[in-house]
């Protein structure tokens, strides 16, 4: 029988309220993929390129740590995996998400969350980290997106 988890990296609370409206009309599983060390407003301030945030994205290698772990995740076949879009592409931390786990045969499916930024350059940034999967094709939503839109989408893919 196939499994599917919803995880998601959300650093305002945005992301977190799409992911968790997205588990609901899966009937998925939910994780947070929490950061050893918290984000605070002066880390996600991407205007100044000292920022924590600017500085993770301007080195695509940079992976930031992770407080916790999926449980058997090998129970999972389709992981729907949550982000809000930094400069154009998933936040590195994503890509150490998908690294820490063998995602051989799984299906990877990229979702993000952003006032007008579309996913950009996300799946090539994303496919070396989760090398065997099927990833998918991503979509981006708004804060406010229905459980019905949600449907239609996960319908589709």
């Amino acid at each position: 029988m196939s499994k599917t988890l919803v995880a998601y990296f959300s650093a305002s609370g945005v992301t977190a309220g799409v992911a968790k409206k997205l588990a609901n009309v899966l009937g998925a599983d939910v994780h947070e993929i929490v950061p050893q060390e918290k984000y605070t407003d002066a880390d996600l301030d991407w205007t100044n390129k000292k920022s924590r945030s600017s500085i993770e994205m301007n080195d695509k290698a940079f992976r930031p740590a992770i407080a916790n772990k999926v449980e058997n995740m090998e129970q999972y076949d389709k992981i729907y995996i949550g982000f809000p879009i930094w400069w154009y592409t998933a936040p590195t931390i994503i890509n150490t998400f998908l690294e820490q786990y063998n995602m051989d045969e799984k299906t990877v499916v990229p979702f993000a969350t952003s006032g007008s930024s579309q996913m950009g350059k996300t799946n090539d940034d994303l496919r070396k980290s989760c090398t065997g999967a099927i990833l998918k094709e991503g979509k981006r939503f708004d804060a406010g997106v229905s459980k019905s839109e949600l449907k239609c989408w996960t319908d589709n893919v």
